[in-house]
């Protein structure tokens, strides 16, 4: 089985690896420690081990859990995200992964006005086109960006998807590559208020390949805490 200590050196080692093979640098890859469903007990383990991202799918659990974790620990958003929760969220979270539609942005704009604070977001891309995944398909994105670029409380700082679940992490390949891609192409319009730094893409069974590809943040769950 193995500890959450050692799972967690593990999945660091393979991640300098696959920085290596992808000729980058480790330091520009984020690991995100997904924490969702585990008691904080687990979490806590995760941060003795020099975890200090965590990322969750429902707002609740944040709510709970990032007041009674140290204050250098942050809590990423990455599940779907509804209108009505975006008030309570945002003092606890440092980026929310999960933006999907020009709606929810809004929202976030108004809420993060009322409070004075300035939010991070990536916008939510369904790069494979699923029926059953939220995101803006990737010839959406540009008008959602024209969008909500224009909304003064948001930094949209890149791009999230949510790849497919395959058992060999090749077939994701191509669409890590678009995603990569995409990215690319806004950085090159020199939008303002748009600055394509970060790269959201991989999960437990596909982050390497995700890294080669080019991700800048990768979403570990089973891999650090174990099976669900």
């Amino acid at each position: 089985m193995g500890t959450i200590t050692e799972h967690l050196s593990e999945v660091t080692a393979r991640i300098r690896a696959a920085c290596e093979r992808g000729g980058r640098d480790p330091a520009c890859v984020t690991l995100i420690a997904v924490s969702k469903t585990k008691p904080l007990s687990a979490l806590q383990e995760a941060y003795a081990a020099g975890a200090r991202v965590f990322g969750e799918n429902k707002v609740q659990e944040i709510l709970e859990k990032e007041p009674a974790m140290p204050e250098d620990a942050q809590f990423h958003m990455i599940g779907h995200l509804q209108r009505n929760k975006v008030k309570q969220l945002l003092p606890h979270v440092s980026l929310i992964h999960s933006v999907d539609s020009v709606r929810l942005a809004e929202q976030i704009q108004q809420e993060a006005k009322k409070q004075g604070r300035q939010i991070r977001i990536l916008l939510e891309v369904n790069a494979a086109k699923e029926e059953s995944k939220f995101g803006l398909f990737p010839e959406e994105v540009m008008d959602a960006l024209e969008e909500i670029r224009q909304f003064p409380n948001l930094n949209i700082c890149g791009l999230m998807t949510i790849a497919p679940f395959v058992e060999n992490p090749e077939e994701n390949r191509p669409i890590f590559q678009k995603l990569y891609q995409l990215s690319v192409d806004i950085k090159k319009k020199n939008i303002d208020n748009v600055t394509m730094d970060v790269l959201s893409m991989g999960m437990t069974g596909d982050y390497e390949v995700a890294i080669e590809e080019g991700a800048t943040m990768v979403r570990v769950g089973t891999g650090i805490f174990g099976a669900r």
